[in-house]
């Protein structure tokens, strides 16, 4: 894709995460972990959930299994493949890439656990009308809506971005292409027009987060209500999962694209975009499947017995 930018700069200079051969391999290798550790994890949830797609629940598993996929193999592959080729280039049409894809595949998870939000409240708080609220059309609309936003949101914002001058040559302090970085190489005047288009995201943001608040008090009213503690115990640990993952990928993505820029330093950044875009991917299934008998079975039918026999 051609963009405004291009003729002058057609590199960007990404985070070289070491400095000497030996620890840029080490990276590499723990990296690497890493991504077949989500990939092993996210692939099993996504298996897990394949034979029980009619289950509302199941369904926006395998579509957050299947984001959180995306997520990772967008951001940590060109890691490391800069550590073990010793470059930092990425091109300006793969940082595009990149930009668009890491933020539609977050904009997407994030409509997506409002919608699960939804499927939790209606099945603790309604169950009676649960078959005919979440049949299978309306979760199909309504992923079909969460996938649509997130393509729609990325590239307002993708393109807004590459639309502006950059003044401050291509050097980012991140190991792969995010706005707040681009933004920093902007022009000072030009970049506020990114900013108001941001103001209307948060807006949206900030609409869901009400929204499943709201769905969890309700949730939680009705679970306080339920005379029996098997009744409590079930509601939990078919909520604790979804508040758990929630709360993680709530709070890295807030912190890294609304922190003050004085608390800014090229570590700190690191860390919190490790924390969003590579912890949620690797912990998502684990967090799943540790407190859901169901896909724990469905595991242990796919696998045998051994597995999954010490927990």
């Amino acid at each position: 894709v051609q963009m405004p930018n291009s003729s002058s700069i057609s590199e960007f200079l990404l985070l070289a995460l070491a400095d000497t051969r030996q620890l840029q391999l080490l990276h590499f290798w723990l990296l690497l972990g890493i991504y077949l550790a989500a990939l092993l994890g996210n692939g099993l949830i996504t298996v897990a959930c394949d034979h029980r797609l009619h289950t509302p629940m199941y369904f926006f598993l395998l579509n957050l299994a299947l984001l959180d996929l995306g997520c990772i193999s967008t951001t940590l592959p060109k890691a490391m493949a800069n550590a073990l080729w010793h470059t930092r280039a990425i091109s300006y049409a793969g940082c595009a890439a990149q930009v668009f894809l890491v933020l539609f595949l977050f904009s997407t998870e994030y409509y997506l656990l409002t919608v699960m939000a939804y499927d939790r409240y209606v099945a603790i708080c309604k169950p009676l009308h649960y078959g005919t609220l979440l049949g299978s059309r309306a979760c199909a609309t309504m992923a079909a809506a969460a996938w649509g936003s997130g393509v729609l949101n990325s590239l307002l914002h993708t393109a807004n971005t590459f639309s502006l001058p950059l003044c401050h040559g291509n050097v980012m302090d991140q190991f792969f292409c995010e706005i707040p970085q681009i933004l920093k190489l902007s022009c000072s005047q030009s970049y506020l027009k990114e900013i108001s288009l941001l103001v209307f995201s948060i807006t949206l943001v900030s609409w869901c987060f009400v929204f499943i608040l709201f769905s969890y008090v309700q949730v939680f009213r009705a679970v306080l209500r339920m005379p029996s503690e098997q009744g409590w115990h079930k509601a939990f640990s078919t909520c604790l999962p979804h508040l758990a993952v929630l709360s993680l990928f709530v709070s890295t993505a807030t912190f890294a694209y609304l922190k003050p820029p004085s608390l800014s330093s090229p570590s700190l950044d690191l860390v919190v975009a490790v924390l969003y875009t590579v912890v949620p991917p690797v912990m998502n299934p684990i967090i799943y499947s540790m407190r859901n008998q169901e896909i724990k079975q469905a595991l242990r039918t796919l696998f045998g017995d051994t597995l999954l026999r010490h927990q």
